[in-house]
């Protein structure tokens, strides 16, 4: 007497084929994640570039890669230092200022003031941001004890990092159901 089961191998497939469909689910969710965690950030930063080029705005990258552990890992940045200044401030000016930062990234700030020469910025720092200009042996520059922190990278990961969980399930569930 023998047992038939219908749809075993079927069965077999789908169960095989399940690490892998689980596996591109996190990898698309986690880029939709970069995805809106950079768009956020563009969003914060580009009211608050009044003389700028554009060129911190079109700076922002994303990816999604596996890690040496053989995880998946998201990312979001600047491979410009503007964008570290402006997230963190510099000097005294953004030692002192408010900003939110991640657990363990503690920034050292210069503590002297330090001179920008004009000739090297597209506009006037003084007219547009007070900083005082000053002249040495015939070269003007801007002296400055740093900016504070305008923080736009960091708050769009933590205003998004709520709708990771939801934005899994819904891959993972979309993934499944086209397992055929």
């Amino acid at each position: 007497m023998g047992v038939e089961i219908k749809g075993l191998e079927s069965l077999r497939r789908k169960v095989k084929a399940i690490p892998q469909i689980l596996d591109d689910a996190m990898w698309d969710a986690t880029f939709e994640i970069t995805e809106l965690i950079k768009q956020a950030a563009e969003l914060r930063l580009s009211p608050s570039m009044k003389y700028s080029s554009g060129e911190l705005l079109g700076s922002l990258k994303n990816e999604v890669v596996i890690n040496a552990q053989n995880q998946i890992v998201g990312r979001v940045w600047s491979d410009k230092q503007e964008a570290l200044f402006r997230e963190v401030g510099t000097g005294p000016v953004g030692e002192a200022s408010q900003k939110d930062l991640p657990e363990g990234f503690t920034p050292v700030y210069s503590q002297t003031a330090w001179f920008i020469p004009a000739k090297d910025v597209a506009v006037d720092l003084e007219a547009i941001y007070g900083i005082p200009r000053v002249t040495v042996q015939g070269t003007d520059f801007y002296i400055t004890k740093g900016q504070p922190a305008r923080p736009f990278l960091y708050p769009s990961l933590v205003d998004l990092i709520g709708e990771a969980p939801e934005i899994y399930k819904e891959h993972v569930q979309r993934k499944l159901r086209e397992l055929k």
